[in-house]
Parts: C-alpha cells; sequence; structure tokens
C-alpha cells in the first residue's frame, strides 16, 4: 500500500462526500437514533464492503484495458465527476417503520445508497487508475468516514457555519486535477 493511494483517495472521497446524500443519511440516521458509534459502525461496515467490490471492480477493469485508453477514460470520468459534484444532492427520507435496529438499517442503508453513487464509482475509477485495491479501499473508506462522522457528530453546528458551495467547488475542483493529470498521462 502506497500513502499516496491512500492520501489521494481519501482526499477526493472526503471532499466530494461533503453535501452528499449519503452525508445527509448519516445526518439523518444519527439524528433519528441518538446513537452516533452504532451509525458509524454501520457506515463503516457498509462502506468497507461497498468500496472494496467497487475497487475489484475498478483493478479489474484496468487489467483489461490499455494504459493509454484507461487513462483517457479516467480523465474523462473523473471530469465528469466533477461536473456531479456541483449538483447539490437532497435526501428523500422515507420513515418506515423501525425493525431492524440502528446497525443493521444504517448498514443496508449505506450500502444501498452508495450503489452507483458518485464516490462509488470514483472508487472504481481510483482502482483503476491506481491498481490497489486494498489502498484505495482504505483511503476512501476513510474519507467516508471523516466527511460522515463529521455529519453524525457536529452536523448542526457544521450546517450553520460552513456554506456546502464552496465544499462542492473545491471537491469539483480534484476532481477536475485528477482529471486534468490522467488526460496529460494518455498522451
Amino acid at each position: 500500500m502506497t500513502l499516496e493511494t491512500i492520501g489521494s483517495s481519501f482526499l477526493l472521497v472526503a471532499a466530494s462526500e461533503m453535501g452528499d446524500k449519503t452525508q445527509l443519511l448519516a445526518f439523518s440516521l444519527a439524528a433519528r437514533y441518538r446513537r452516533p458509534w452504532t451509525v458509524m459502525g454501520g457506515i463503516l461496515l457498509a462502506t468497507v464492503l461497498n468500496h472494496a467490490l467497487a475497487a475489484t471492480a475498478g483493478s479489474w477493469i484496468a487489467s483489461q484495458v490499455p494504459p493509454r485508453v484507461m487513462a483517457a477514460v479516467l480523465g474523462v470520468t473523473f471530469i465528469a465527476f466533477g461536473l456531479w459534484t456541483l449538483k447539490p444532492d437532497t435526501l428523500d427520507e422515507a420513515r418506515g417503520p423501525d425493525r431492524f435496529g440502528p446497525f443493521l438499517t444504517t448498514t443496508v442503508l449505506f450500502f444501498l445508497a452508495e450503489m452507483g453513487d458518485k464516490t462509488q464509482l470514483a472508487t472504481v475509477a481510483l482502482a483503476a487508475r491506481y491498481a490497489s485495491v486494498v489502498a484505495v479501499t482504505v483511503g476512501t473508506t476513510a474519507g467516508m468516514l471523516a466527511a460522515d462522522g463529521l455529519a453524525v457528530f457536529l452536523g448542526e453546528r457544521l450546517a450553520t457555519r460552513v456554506q456546502l458551495k464552496w465544499v462542492r467547488v473545491a471537491a469539483a475542483a480534484l476532481f477536475f486535477a485528477f482529471g486534468a493529470a490522467a488526460l496529460l498521462a494518455a498522451l
């Protein structure tokens, strides 16, 4: 595992997760259950499972595609993620009966919410770029926990002090930088 891979994966996912629907979900579940460590445990399990699956897929894809083509695809993909990041997310919460408790509910909801989400797709792209399933999974999972931990433990206080618009702009800039670097590598 390289620190560059873990650090890049952490930074990209932590920044892009700010204001994302799963961060809003974390805030909602923390407010609903008032058991922050249980909610964080569910987030951890769901994220490890989801991102390990995504990183494995990304690594496999990279092994099947020529490096120059992969770099070009990744460049375009990262730039598309940057544009996607600029669009604010919302959370349409359906509150039904609570049969499974906070841990299982959080795990299932987070796993499903991450399917096809930009952070899951970014994990695929990062694993394709770095060819390290474990390092990317560690970095992206840590990034998710950092961003969602803010929502779980400090959500209400942060919401009044930080403008999410500027967080989204910074995250988009990171995606654009990764995209530009990948496109340069393709040339």
